[in-house]
């Protein structure tokens, strides 16, 4: 979710800054715009903020919120020259030759991939995030794909913590991302 301490209406810098280092490996952001995320984002901000946590642009400063990219995220955990083909939305695009269920192996395949590099680094992802079953319906493997997204935030959350994220951004936002080889 792209957050700012400023109302959103366009292309932010931060936006620049990570579609400038991640573009060339398909991890550009998309264009955000007064209407999406518009005022969800703009109330998520400030509701975080009157909960005693600011968002935070730089530095480190205790308690706060900041905003991640898990595109760019999984690049750095991952090592990868590129973005990582982890959305199931896209796996026809990501293997336009293969069959359904073809895609939906190579998919959890990446999954496992993911979870693996995960528990490396949150000791206990592997047991809570169990892979689908390939027959699973498109809902569920977007459950579970919202739940890798969430786990890759949480451990950039930790990457801040110890101080081994770098925001790119200016004073109103920035998206934190992993310090490579992290």
């Amino acid at each position: 979710m792209p957050l700012s301490t400023d109302p959103i209406t366009g292309r932010r810098v931060s936006d620049n800054a990570i579609s400038s280092l991640y573009g060339s490996r398909h991890a550009g952001t998309h264009t955000p715009s007064q209407t999406r995320p518009g005022k969800l984002s703009d109330d998520l901000t400030l509701g975080f903020a009157r909960a005693g946590y600011p968002l935070l642009t730089s530095g480190a400063s205790f308690p706060a919120l900041i905003e991640v990219y898990p595109h760019p995220a999984l690049i750095e955990l991952a090592k990868a020259n590129r973005r990582l083909p982890y959305k199931h939305a896209k796996s026809r695009k990501y293997w336009p030759g293969a069959s359904l269920i073809d895609r939906r192996h190579k998919l959890l395949s990446v999954w496992a991939g993911i979870v693996s590099l995960l528990d490396c680094r949150i000791e206990g992802v592997a047991s809570a995030l169990p892979l689908p079953d390939p027959s699973s319906r498109g809902h569920e493997l977007k459950a579970y794909e919202d739940c890798l997204d969430a786990v890759v935030c949480a451990w950039v959350g930790t990457c801040f913590l110890d101080g081994s994220a770098t925001a790119y951004g200016d004073d109103t936002s920035a998206i934190w991302v992993p310090t490579a080889g992290t």
